[in-house]
């Protein structure tokens, strides 16, 4: 690859920008300049050198103007025709220092110099500096058949300009690494993200990016003992988690498994792999990250297996290590030195972990969940009880939201006054979200909230954005934590069974289903025949709709229909 002379065309690179594909891209990354930049749908160079002088206090109230002109929304103006041939280039808004230079000269006669010191004064943001020019300025553009009204104006326009004004040349480097590393992106999108990823050095940042590669449609490969290296690395189209992410591991811990690894080739169990590592460099902790992971899997045994022979494994791992250190030979290992076999201890028989355990262990090492989601094994629940999630509430702006999280931390304050409140984030299948507690809301709802369980929430968007714009707050009506919600969620099922689809085996997992699971939702059934004929049933109880319910249905492909009904504010 040629960077230093890419073509400024590539249309693969507009459309990445357009779509606000813009993580990882420098300058570009912030959710204001992703938003403009949506607007804006730049389609040449020039676009970015004036999204770079734009994007900052003071110019950004230009923007708007700027993409209105560029897709003739409104008409471009000049203040005198004589600014016309400067201006021309952004639509009639001013935004380079150069372009007041050069208006400067072609309208009020400065020398080359002279337009150089405004330049000057403007960065400096020297008032003194540029009240020297205003007389000149004036003078010279009244010489040149300027009204005295307009040059005063354009000059009062300069004034405000000269607070946040930028220089074309600065802002053109700037534009032009951004275009570098969004042609690597929208070309190589597979190592862009791996890199950008081993470049992270914040444990809290890589989760966010992780989920930027699965909606680029990025695989994450779990860690791996025997595949994965220091940094993230890219396996086809794929890329493999590296070893410095995970909790725990030091340099040295990750330079021996490394480097054992390609010395004497891959472990094969968790007791080859403690025999062949110093303990210095592995210990306790860090097999225990290494097994919570995921990074052993491909290893012997459940992760449980592992976890429950960590203070076996690691007394082996100290007496062959200390032997080999003190150079201590046996006389066995004389004799069998040549023999490659392993004797190891069986792994004893215990019971695996729990979905839902497995995923927590994963994030206290990784700082999100790699293998899957929690809240996963309730997502045909989850899709019908909201209508919204962390990502898609546009759209939803005035109505009253539904969604069902997991609390993934709280933090509690008290206000000036000593009042007690809180801030409640939540992750679901799409993200976080926030739930703000005040007044009444913390009194009725806080002392519901557990870091780790799974709550339905309904409310209204906040109008509070906070210092991160893109994170849906939440002012909420109801929390409803999961073992209370056939309790308190009311609501009902109606479904439209053809007669053909209700097999035996089908009735009676319906029914264990259904008796199983008693709630507040009334279930309403409509059964239909090819003659047309209907039978209408409705259940003497009420139930609730579990996801195992729910799954059925859809497995089944029959036609359903759940309604969430909306009541008075209950916790």
């Amino acid at each position: 690859i040629d960077i230093d002379n890419l073509p400024l065309t590539d249309k693969k690179v507009y459309q990445l920008l357009s779509r606000g594909d813009t993580d990882g891209i420098f300058q570009f990354e912030s959710e204001g300049m992703r938003k403009y930049l949506m607007d804006l749908k730049p389609n040449m160079f020039e676009d970015l050198i004036a999204m770079v002088a734009l994007y900052r206090p003071g110019p950004m109230k230009f923007i708007d103007t700027y993409i209105a002109r560029k897709h003739k929304r409104e008409k471009v103006t000049y203040d005198h025709p004589i600014m016309e041939a400067t201006l021309k280039e952004t639509y009639g808004v001013t935004v380079y220092q150069e372009q007041v230079m050069r208006i400067s000269m072609e309208m009020a006669n400065f020398t080359r110099g002279e337009a150089d010191s405004l330049r000057k004064a403007m960065s400096k943001k020297s008032l003194d500096l540029l009240m020297q020019f205003q007389e000149k300025f004036i003078q010279g553009a009244i010489s040149n058949g300027v009204p005295e009204t307009v040059a005063a104006k354009i000059w009062n326009d300069w004034l405000d300009f000269a607070q946040y004004a930028f220089n074309k040349s600065h802002a053109t480097c700037y534009a032009l690494v951004a275009y570098r590393t969004a042609w690597l992106k929208a070309h190589y999108p597979v190592e862009f993200m791996a890199a950008l990823l081993s470049l992270e050095d914040d444990p809290v940042k890589i989760p966010v990016k992780i989920e930027v590669c699965k909606s680029m449609g990025i695989k994450i490969l779990p860690p791996n003992i025997n595949k994965s290296e220091r940094e993230f690395s890219v396996h086809g189209k794929e890329v493999l988690f590296g070893l410095k992410a995970i909790k725990n591991l030091g340099e040295a811990a990750i330079n021996a498994i490394v480097e054992e690894r390609q010395k004497n080739g891959p472990f094969t169990n968790i007791y080859n792999f403690c025999s062949r590592l110093d303990s210095t460099a592995v210990n306790k902790t860090v097999l225990e990250s290494l097994i919570a992971s995921g990074a052993m899997d491909e290893l012997e045994g459940t992760r449980a297996q592992k976890w429950a022979v960590i203070e076996e494994a690691l007394s082996y791992n100290t007496g062959e290590q200390r032997d080999k250190r003190v150079g201590q030979t046996s006389l066995f290992d004389i004799i069998s030195e040549d023999d490659e076999s392993e004797d190891y201890p069986p792994l004893p028989e215990v019971e695996k972990w729990s979905y839902s355990y497995q995923l927590e262990k994963e994030k206290e090492v990784l700082g999100f969940y790699l293998g899957g989601h929690p809240l996963y094994e309730y997502r045909h629940l989850i899709q019908y009880l909201s209508n919204a999630n962390s990502k898609s509430t546009r759209e939803l702006e005035s109505k009253n939201l539904r969604l069902v999280g997991i609390i993934t931390s709280i933090n509690r304050k008290r206000d000036n006054k000593g009042n007690l409140y809180a801030f409640v984030e939540f992750e679901d299948l799409s993200g976080p979200f926030e739930v703000a507690l005040f007044n009444k809301d913390f009194e009725t709802f806080y002392p519901l909230l557990v870091t780790g369980k799974i709550y339905f929430i309904s409310g209204t968007k906040s109008g509070y954005t906070g210092n991160d714009e893109s994170l849906l707050r939440i002012s909420p009506q109801k929390i409803v934590p999961l073992e209370d919600w056939n309790n308190i969620l009311k609501g009902e099922l109606r479904l439209n069974l053809p007669l053909e689809k209700l097999s035996t085996r089908f009735l009676e997992e319906f029914d264990k289903l259904v008796n199983n699971n008693e709630g507040n939702f009334s279930l309403k059934t409509i059964i239909y025949t090819d003659d047309g004929d209907n039978y209408k049933l409705e259940a003497a109880k009420h139930i609730f709709p579990s996801n195992a319910l729910l799954e059925l249905l859809v497995n089944n492909r029959l036609d359903f229909n759940l309604r969430l009904f909306e009541d008075e504010k209950s916790g």
